[in-house]
């Protein structure tokens, strides 16, 4: 019976894997043995990076151990970690410290050589801080074969042969021509399609006949209403799986329906990061990335979706983690010409399209391939810049305005929601148009538009303007994992914003405000945090979009909207506190204040 590939579903979010491996450098060169792997998984505890807010890992604890989690500001001691065991009363905690090394083996960060953990070169190279993530997972991913001597997951039985990575865009570009040569507009491929297709190919072989049967899958629905598409699909998706596992088991094909979701949308994530793939269509869609373009026909013309061959498990691990391996197929001086001629043309592009100076290319015909390669780096933050430059000029017609407006409205319908509200919350507070700096946290590809969720330890967005300065900390959390995940954490991403910039304050935005979360930004506002008081203000989605619509109607009336009418709202939010008795009723009435407030603008 085959088995379908997966990145992981231990780590979801690709961001956290460098805090995985940060916590590793204190194991490294120490024995991997049980009680080593027992002490990994305690450590990660104790780094919160493991149970963290997390409702089922809480069960079973007492009130205090889980205050004593919740409060980022106290350490997690030693025993605080017994207690923990002996009250989860684990069967195999090593297996789960096993378990939580597999996605750093996996890709090559961690090696276990001799029974000694140790941390590659490439490992290393994720860790540093100054270090692109994404060209580090790149050089992982276009390695990663099934199968491989590292693993006996996948039997080396002639049933198995891919590299997952570059076999995905070669089933893309396959299924983008084979539209166009229906007449079609190639537009990648579908969540769906990918979640059925993608983890299921584990045969380079296999692309062509996958990407007909995706344009397959397509022709059937054509001329079909939404629930007849749906059952088709459905139908299709059952006999597809009953086929890739050779078995008629409801139970197995009703199960491996189930992990394909969870294998394609974490697949998605981490590919995401090397910013060879792009998410189109309303957040829809998986393409190929047209400004990586060079580089993904370099890879298919050496058939880099083909694994290699092995001679032992050494012989594997030693390619996986080895930084200068294999050397990169567009590292020559023809390709990295054509690619440094691209970026160029980008970069004139956008300086013509906002006004500015145009920049002319150093000559690139006396540069080494390693003069061309820090050039080409150089010229992507230049397009990154004038990129951000360019999505405040997108973002101030009232058609955009109006988008962001409708697309909050149905922000449950995403199915990349957390992402997409604070790309959306990021988009509106540009709007305003007289910040000097809105700085989103979140990492993005190389069409500007977010890869990730900001990572843990920084402010979702920062802003910048003459009269005041600000966070914005944005959830889709409506529970009590709201407060698990964002009380704490707010306060001290605002505190240390403090520390470095004067005037500050914080917007914090949800679908709704959990009464526990909303306990903790008053006592913030009133008692204070570490002996200070904050401003936190709390807003709905629903008031945010109040504020938008605020907006649109001053545009309409060719009116201004001043950053200090967003610094007075929140304010009134803040010292609102002094009129009620109890967090509850703060939180109650600041849908007055924002219609108030709202009411004196347009007025």
């Amino acid at each position: 019976m085959l088995k379908a590939w997966s990145i992981t579903t231990t780590v979801r979010n690709p961001e956290r894997l460098r805090d995985f491996l940060v916590v590793t450098k204190l194991l490294e060169n120490k024995p991997w043995d049980k009680a080593n792997q027992a002490n990994y998984q305690k450590l990660l505890i104790k780094n919160r990076l493991y149970g963290f807010g997390n409702t089922q890992f809480y069960n079973g604890l007492t009130p205090d151990i889980i205050n004593n989690i919740n409060d980022t500001d106290l350490e997690i001691n030693d025993e605080t970690i017994d207690r923990i065991l002996r009250l989860k009363n684990y069967t195999d905690f090593s297996m789960r410290g096993r378990q939580s090394l597999n996605p750093l083996t996996k890709f090559g960060f961690v090696i276990i050589d001799n029974g000694i953990l140790k941390i590659t070169e490439l490992g290393k190279k994720l860790i540093k801080d100054d270090q692109n993530t994404g060209e580090v997972f790149l050089k992982s991913f276009i390695k990663w074969q099934i199968p491989n001597p590292a693993s006996n997951e996948f039997t080396n039985d002639g049933n198995y042969g891919t590299v997952p990575f570059v076999a995905t865009l070669k089933l893309i570009s396959t299924v983008n021509r084979l539209e166009m040569e229906q007449g079609q507009k190639a537009k990648g491929i579908s969540k769906g399609e990918f979640s059925l297709f993608v983890p299921s190919l584990v045969k380079y072989t296999d692309i062509e006949s996958y990407a007909r049967k995706i344009i397959e899958l397509r022709n059937l629905q054509n001329g079909k209403t939404k629930s007849e598409r749906k059952k088709i699909r459905d139908k299709y998706r059952k006999q597809f799986i009953t086929n890739f596992l050779g078995t008629g088991n409801q139970a197995k094909i009703n199960k491996l329906i189930t992990n394909l979701q969870d294998y394609g949308d974490n697949a998605i994530r981490y590919f995401r990061l090397t910013s060879f793939v792009r998410i189109r269509g309303n957040g829809f869609y998986i393409d190929l990335e047209p400004n990586r373009h060079t580089e993904i026909e370099a890879l298919f013309e050496s058939e880099f979706y083909k694994p290699k061959q092995f001679v032992d498990k050494k012989a594997y691990l030693t390619y996986l983690s080895d930084d200068n391996q294999p050397i990169l197929p567009w590292h020559t001086k023809d390709k990295l010409s054509e690619i440094a001629n691209t970026l160029y043309q980008n970069v004139i592009e956008l300086q013509s399209e906002l006004g500015l100076t145009v920049d002319e290319q150093p000559a690139i015909s006396a540069m080494t391939e390693d003069d061309l390669a820090l050039h080409i780096s150089n010229l992507r933050l230049i397009r990154k810049d004038l990129q951000e430059k360019n999505n405040r000029l997108k973002s101030q017609p009232i058609s955009s305005i109006t988008d962001y407006i409708e697309q909050l409205e149905k922000i449950f319908e995403l199915e990349n929601r957390a992402l997409m509200l604070e790309y959306l919350t990021t988009m509106g507070l540009y709007a305003l148009n007289d910040a000097k700096e809105i700085k989103p946290n979140y990492p993005v590809g190389d069409d500007n538009q977010p890869t990730s969720t900001a990572p843990g330890g920084l402010a979702d967005i920062e802003c910048f303007y003459n009269s005041f300065n600000m966070i914005c900390e944005v959830t889709m959390l409506n529970g009590r994992d709201q407060w698990f995940n964002e009380g704490q954490p707010v306060m001290r991403h605002l505190r240390d914003f403090e520390n470095k910039h004067d005037n500050a304050r914080c917007v914090f935005l949800a679908p709704t405000i959990h009464t526990d979360s909303a306990e903790t930004f008053y006592i913030a506002n009133t008692v204070g945090y570490k002996g200070q008081k904050q401003k936190i203000a709390p807003l709905t989605i629903k008031q945010f979009i109040e504020l938008l619509k605020t907006l649109k109607q001053l545009r309409e009336e060719n009116k201004q909207f001043n950053h200090n009418n967003l610094k007075i709202l929140i304010d009134k939010i803040v010292d609102s506190i002094g009129e009620v008795n109890n967090s509850d009723d703060w939180i109650a009435n600041i849908q007055n204040i924002v219609k108030a407030w709202s009411k004196n603008l347009v007025s």
